[in-house]
């Protein structure tokens, strides 16, 4: 597998990630710095909330862009001719691929945190706030429950980039299913918490059924946003099933690459 690790790192250096990651953490610092000034008080924790957020909303589009150049064009281009004439099963490229993708995206995260921290600690030394903002360990946690939720992602992206038969079907899957992922439980518990809205329409118990079962189609995503530890500092803020959360959301990403790796097995290369 280390062959196809460095191949990987060397694809996407050619495809000039390292610039696209210099240029987001620009992005970073900057938003950081301004959502700062914008704000008459609580600087600091108005500016790790922005920062965290841009986070969220930037790297999955880099995922996609990764997924793109060392899938998406294997495919498109027929390069897997070459990558895979070698005797090697088909699995260990792909998910050589993937923890390439995987590794690159780590060390991005933790770049942006080392910036991110920093700004932060700038922002907040000009102006005293009650409820400072913690740095420590829940910040870290959160940084870790971010890098779970691109991990889901990447998985996604995998799985649409084997199936898929077009590149822009990568790009719109997984955008839309992150979507999903990360706002559908408030939607779904406050139909369920208000079952008067959807007498008139359907059984109530049947529709709760249905929307209890789309748990078991999309994660959780949104749980896993727990900016809240970092931006007061409390742990109050951590979900109740925590653990039964973080277990779930990687079975679910097991499950999307043993998915992507059945079909690349079972898919006709010619």
């Amino acid at each position: 597998m280390k062959p196809d690790l460095l191949l990987s790192f060397k694809i996407a250096w050619r495809a000039r990630f390292g610039a696209t990651a210099v240029y987001f953490c620009v992005i970073l610092v900057a938003v950081s710095i301004l959502a700062a000034q914008f704000s008459a008080r609580q600087l600091a924790t108005v500016s790790l909330d922005v920062g965290l957020s841009v986070i969220r909303l930037g790297l999955p589009v880099l995922v996609v862009l990764l997924i793109q150049e060392l899938l998406t064009r294997e495919f498109d281009r027929k390069l897997y001719l070459t990558s895979l004439s070698y005797p090697r099963p088909r699995y260990q490229w792909l998910l050589g691929r993937v923890l390439a993708i995987c590794l690159m995206l780590f060390g991005l995260i933790v770049i942006m945190a080392a910036l991110l921290s920093v700004v932060v600690s700038y922002v907040g030394g000009t102006f005293a706030q009650a409820t400072p903002v913690s740095l420590g360990l829940p910040f870290l946690v959160t940084l870790a429950l971010v890098f779970l939720d691109i991990l889901v992602c990447v998985a996604m992206a995998t799985f649409l980039a084997v199936v898929a038969t077009t590149p822009s079907f990568v790009l719109i899957g997984t955008l839309g299913f992150l979507v999903i992922a990360r706002s559908y439980m408030p939607v779904v518990q406050m139909l369920i918490d208000n079952q008067n809205l959807v007498t008139k329409l359907a059984d109530p118990e049947v529709y709760t059924g249905s929307l209890n079962a789309l748990s078991y189609v999309f994660p959780d995503l949104g749980t896993l946003d727990v900016r809240m530890l970092a931006l007061y500092g409390k742990w109050e803020f951590l979900p109740d099933n925590f653990g039964l959360l973080v277990i779930s959301v990687m079975i679910y990403v097991v499950a999307l690459l043993s998915l992507a790796v059945w079909r690349l097995n079972r898919r006709v290369l010619s």
